[in-house]
């Protein structure tokens, strides 16, 4: 039995019991990690072919270990002109070994799960958003009636007027405030 699952933005044919070295996941070592996307799987005879992805299929694998590939030379040179430019990469990989293939009945429980909660978080925010506008009008009263209207920034005097109606508060400057609030 054998299954082509996408892992980590490429596409492997992977058994089980097979090692495979793909691109860094972010799965500690040591720790079982699954693969929804199954786009093939062949069992003897019996071939499903998803569209583009089976439903339901699942391939298990565990993380043995990350490490990185082997050093690529990266050359670059153009001809008569003295330009040349040497540069090394290394790919850091993860090694997994399959577990095991599931051909039907496997869940796609979690992402489900993150679409409800990024559905909820923001409901949360905005309820929470509103208490703090209410919060805010009571703390410029007590800043009116508590100091002296010379420690305050121009744009807190320009609050205040605009809630006592005072009107032309635009082109007035910070003496100009300070004599229509007083």
């Amino acid at each position: 039995m054998y299954a082509i699952v996408e892992i980590a933005g490429h596409q492997f044919k992977v058994e089980k019991d097979q090692r495979v070295f793909v691109n860094r996941l972010q799965t500690e070592e040591g720790k079982k990690v699954s693969f929804d996307n199954v786009l093939l799987v062949a069992d003897g005879d019996k071939v499903t072919v998803g569209a583009p992805a089976i439903d339901g299929a699942q391939v298990g694998a565990k993380v043995l270990k990350h490490l990185k590939g082997d050093k690529v030379i990266v050359f670059k040179k153009k001809r008569r002109k003295g330009y040349r430019v040497k540069n090394g990469h290394r790919q850091s990989l993860t090694e997994i070994v399959i577990e095991s293939i599931a051909a039907s009945g496997a869940k796609k429980a979690a992402k489900v799960e993150n679409k409800e909660a990024k559905k909820a978080a923001p409901a949360k925010a905005t309820k929470k958003a509103e208490p703090k506008a209410e919060v805010a009008a009571p703390k410029a009263k007590k800043v009116e009636a508590t100091q002296d209207l010379s420690k305050l920034t121009v744009a807190e005097l320009k609050d205040m007027a605009k809630a006592k109606g005072v009107e032309g508060i635009s082109s007035m400057k910070k003496a100009d405030l300070i004599a229509a609030l007083s």
